[in-house]
């Protein structure tokens, strides 16, 4: 991930919306942002609104699939609004944006949402309403180290040098309640920041023991490393799997099956340390993330055409709850339509309704 790239085309995007909204300032009203998220997109002539969708950097599957959705929203929201998707720094980023109205939508990783919602961690000052509105592809990650390096299980990362993810990312937020449900703190161990592919080298050369990877199944970085050495998936004790489960409701069951990744042998059972979901700010207003729920939701097909993680905008998936509230607006769509929990299933539903949650997704850079 490169933080500063991000945060640069950002402020360039910032200010070609600038650039339109001076020129339509005087022709519509104007929706800026207050600082407390309340902005549903810059105004334009004939009550058309500017919205924009904050992704992550350029490459990971956030702007990829972020990317899809403006496109989709964009194309059937007829003379609604005008949608698009914002580079930012990922997840984290995506928060303050979202609380300052600069976007009015994101995508962001369930472990970061979740905690910024309480206002605990390091990154956050304050309790941040952000709100879900669909729930989507599952982050499956772990440890892998490789085979005969000294590590077998989470403890044995003391006192060494163990890769955690990018600088800024916000993998600590599933990170360290993993490891502290293993008995593990930071503390106790180098830590090495660095992109995926980078943790594979380092892990091929030596430079560190171990590194957390993942995202969809099968992960390209974790392919990548099997097909160079022999690695081990380092595995979660089952205490510690349930404590975090029920502790958190970000973390969940996911299994890769055997033989997923050469040399794996039988079935790792490990967790989804957050899935990715696409969310909004409390202040937004009601009827507009309706419509945008509607929308996306009705051409979620067209979504999945872009890219395969829009495979899970589905029944099943999209109303699970990951430990935010969500948004008023999505709930009455959800609601309408039969599948939210609880409501009376609607009569008939699309075909495409019964589409399956996916049994595997796309590497969750954030």
């Amino acid at each position: 991930m490169n933080w500063m790239n991000g945060r640069n085309m950002l402020a360039i995007a910032a200010l070609a919306s600038a650039t339109i909204f001076t020129a339509c300032k005087d022709s519509g009203p104007s929706g800026a942002g207050t600082g407390d998220g309340s902005a549903a997109g810059t105004g334009e002539a004939g009550g058309r609104r500017f919205i924009s969708i904050g992704t992550a950097p350029v490459g990971g599957v956030f702007y990829t699939i972020g990317g899809a959705m403006s496109d989709v929203l964009d194309q059937k929201g007829g003379e609604n609004w005008r949608v698009a998707a914002e580079t930012t720094g990922g997840s984290l980023q995506n928060i303050r944006l979202l609380d300052a109205g600069d976007v009015q939508f994101a995508v962001c990783n369930s472990s970061i949402s979740y905690f910024a919602a309480r206002g605990e961690g390091e990154d956050f000052d304050k309790p941040y309403p952000v709100q879900a509105v669909m729930t989507m592809f599952p982050n499956v990650a772990m440890f892998v180290a490789k085979k005969g390096g000294g590590v077998e299980k989470l403890a044995d990362l003391k006192g060494k040098r163990v890769a955690v993810g990018p600088q800024g990312a916000g993998f600590e937020y599933f990170i360290r309640p993993l490891l502290k449900a293993h008995g593990v703190t930071y503390d106790d161990f180098t830590a090495v920041y660095a992109g995926q592919q980078t943790c594979v080298d380092y892990l091929g050369d030596g430079s560190i023991v171990a590194a957390f990877l993942g995202g969809g199944v099968p992960t390209a970085s974790i392919t990548s490393a099997a097909s160079t050495m022999d690695i081990l998936l380092v595995p979660f004790e089952d205490a510690a799997k349930e404590t975090l489960i029920k502790q958190y409701p970000f973390f969940d069951g996911a299994s890769i099956p055997a033989d997923t990744y050469k040399g794996q042998g039988g079935v790792y059972e490990g967790l989804n340390v957050g899935s990715a979901h696409f969310v909004t700010h409390a202040n937004v207003a009601e009827d507009l993330v309706y419509e945008v729920t509607k929308t996306l939701y009705e051409n979620r097909e067209l979504v999945a055409e872009k890219h395969k993680a829009g495979k899970s905008i589905n029944p099943k998936n999209i109303v699970r709850n990951t430990g935010i509230d969500f948004h008023p607006g999505a709930v009455r769509y959800y609601t309408e339509i039969g599948i939210w929990p609880g409501s009376a299933p609607k009569a008939e539903q699309p075909a495409a309704a019964a589409a399956p949650v996916p049994d595997s997704a796309p590497a969750a850079k954030n």
